[in-house]
């Protein structure tokens, strides 16, 4: 199974959302949506200036984990996909989990789009690059991301205990998700 995105036919289509590799035009509109208020109050780090935060996007390495979601032609938020290597004792060299992160435009929340296009990167990651497992985390007060993964069928793996350091709270609680491709392949449909 191919293991990296060149091997998707892209754009991808949902009933309403294209999903597409960024480009380094993308870079602005990533980080206009970023910057809004509440978005970045879940994000690993801050947004910051427009320049450095443009350059930091548009390096190749965050270039290569980086889908955008386009509603109408218009980016309404990123995912994020980075394949990476299973602790395994056989065939190291082969790709088998992924971690998964995502940003949705508030003004395009609960419309059910972050579902759409999460659940559309599921389908990829498993389907389309043969992966056998997907993880995500969150702090555990961003509720909203934490529903979603519950949504989709992915599993709480790990609720660790004051782990994360967020910039405004101080320590606080972070949270494990995870699903496995036959797990996916299992759900029930509709």
């Amino acid at each position: 199974m191919p293991q990296d995105l060149s091997a998707v036919p892209w754009p991808v289509r949902t009933a309403r959302l294209s999903l597409r590799p960024a480009t380094a035009d993308d870079a602005d509109a990533i980080w206009q949506l970023r910057r809004k208020p509440g978005v970045d109050e879940w994000l690993s780090h801050t947004v910051g200036e427009r320049d450095a935060y443009v350059a930091r996007v548009r390096a190749p390495d965050r270039l290569a984990l980086t889908l955008v979601v386009e509603l109408d032609g218009r980016v309404i938020g990123d995912l994020m996909l980075q394949i990476e290597d299973s602790w395994a004792q056989d065939d190291p060299e082969r790709p088998r989990q992924a971690v998964l992160g995502w940003v949705l435009d508030p003004e395009h929340g609960g419309q059910g789009y972050a579902t759409e296009a999460v659940a559309e990167l599921l389908r990829i990651s498993f389907e389309d690059l043969g992966l056998r497992r997907v993880r995500a985390v969150c702090f555990a007060d961003n509720e909203p991301s934490w529903r979603l993964m519950e949504r989709l069928g992915m599993r709480r793996e790990e609720h660790s205990v004051r782990d994360a350091l967020h910039r405004s709270r101080g320590w606080i609680d972070g949270l494990t998700y995870a699903l496995l491709d036959d797990e996916w392949r299992g759900r029930p449909i509709g």
